[in-house]
């Protein structure tokens, strides 16, 4: 029975580790557990936040200096959220679509005199 107990307070203790930081309810103590942000960073979030709650992850780079793609996408890992969704990174339209090489016509004949 302790045995249980122990392993059921256990999991409720590692759930908790890494459960996700919402950026939007985040206090700055909050927002520094997330590995990647330190007090510099979350006290320019809490900044940036009061101007507006950040609508999604391109609202957030859009609106926070020093953020990009790459960093969101490492900041989303380590579990930070922005209205509970995980950052997704845009697919890049080159690589969607492959690249034709078109043939160039052959210059036209000179008539001969």
């Amino acid at each position: 029975m302790i045995k249980k107990m122990l392993s059921v307070l256990l999991a409720v203790f590692t759930a908790g580790a890494f459960a996700a930081v919402d950026v939007n309810t985040a206090s700055p103590a909050d927002l520094d557990s997330v590995k990647g942000i330190g007090p510099g960073t979350s006290s320019k979030l809490l900044e940036v936040r009061k101007a507006g709650k950040f609508k999604d992850w391109p609202d957030l780079i859009e609106r926070m200096p020093g953020i990009g793609e790459k960093r969101a996408a490492k900041l989303s890992s380590e579990g930070l959220t922005v209205n509970g969704e995980a950052f997704k990174p845009a697919v890049a339209n080159k690589a969607a679509a492959p690249t034709e090489k078109v043939a160039k016509p052959a210059p036209a004949p000179t008539p001969k005199q």
